[in-house]
């Protein structure tokens, strides 16, 4: 275990803090560093109603150049950390999927042996309302997974 990791990170302070304990288990262990981020397919409710037709296609373009863009930025922050540290990683931007889905997809392809993410830790109506993709890669994970608050 922890030979090979896949890190999660959406840029966010909790995806910081899933790319800083893949920096100390890579030490430890001699890790292979996996780092993935994942981007939502784009939705943009234009539908055509009574008024005819609109060409949605170069919006919904525009929006997948600046989510890929934004990933691009997230990654190479991602793997400055990781090489600052002396730990090399290869990174992977996961376009139009959930990221539970985008996660364990690449884990099973990959053959990670450990994941490592974020999670709020809602509960109740907020978990509810804004769903859980640390939950589910828990619940669907064949491998062990390691959440960071």
């Amino acid at each position: 275990m922890f030979k090979s990791l896949l890190i999660a990170t959406d840029g966010s302070e909790l995806g910081d803090k899933a790319v800083a304990a893949g920096v100390e288990l890579a030490r430890v262990h001699g890790s292979k560093i996996l780092v993935l981020t994942s981007t939502d397919p784009v939705a943009t409710g234009i539908g055509a109603g009574g008024f005819g037709t609109f060409d949605a296609g170069p919006i919904i373009a525009q929006l997948e150049d600046d989510y890929a863009a934004q990933a691009k930025k997230l990654l190479d922050a991602a793997r400055q950390k990781l090489e600052g540290a002396g730990i090399a990683a290869e990174t992977l931007h996961v376009p139009r999927h959930r990221p539970a889905d985008a996660i364990l997809e690449a884990a099973k392809e990959r053959g990670v042996d450990t994941i490592i993410m974020g999670s709020h830790g809602r509960r109740g109506l907020g978990r509810l309302l804004l769903g859980s993709q640390a939950s589910e890669v828990l619940a669907r994970s064949s491998v062990p997974v390691l959440i960071v608050k």
